[in-house]
């Protein structure tokens, strides 16, 4: 082990914000997050893989998921949720974290449809005959980094 790993292990984070274009290229860049949306009036999560198409967040559900029956329920605009995704180093705790804020919407064009399940392969043994949009109303992140370094007087 490093030297100077358990110093920067006890050392405090500091948190930078992100711009939206900046936490969008990030989540981008990951294919494993979390959504997170109302069951039941709770807050529900879970993990899924996405692919981020012309700054929406698209996901694959399968039939009878709460979110894809949620979504066939919603209104025009869509369902209202929440999509996490990082990459946090679990020894240093550095790294970021992106949260996309928006509505989600099933995805009925055929040809669309299939576009997308070429570009997302589930990643679990669930037949997955659904896709999702997530259109951002709210895009924010943080990058978790060390503070400077105190200037030797």
């Amino acid at each position: 082990m490093p030297s100077n790993h358990r110093a920067i292990a006890d050392e405090p984070r500091q948190s930078v914000e992100l711009d939206s274009d900046e936490a969008l290229r990030l989540l981008g860049g990951v294919s494993l997050g979390r959504i997170v949306f109302t069951r039941q009036a709770l807050p529900t999560i879970r993990p899924v893989n996405h692919v981020l198409d012309s700054g929406d967040v698209i996901i694959r559900t399968p039939e009878g998921a709460a979110l894809t029956s949620h979504a066939q329920e919603a209104d025009k605009r869509g369902v209202v949720v929440a999509y996490e995704a990082d990459a946090i180093d679990p020894d240093t705790h550095l790294g970021w974290s992106v949260v996309v804020t928006g509505y989600a919407c099933l995805i009925t064009d055929p040809g669309e449809l299939a576009r997308y399940r070429s570009m997302l392969r589930p990643w679990t043994n669930q037949v997955m005959d659904y896709a999702v949009r997530i259109h951002p109303a709210l895009v924010t992140g943080i990058r978790l980094t060390l503070p400077p370094l105190p200037l030797d007087s």
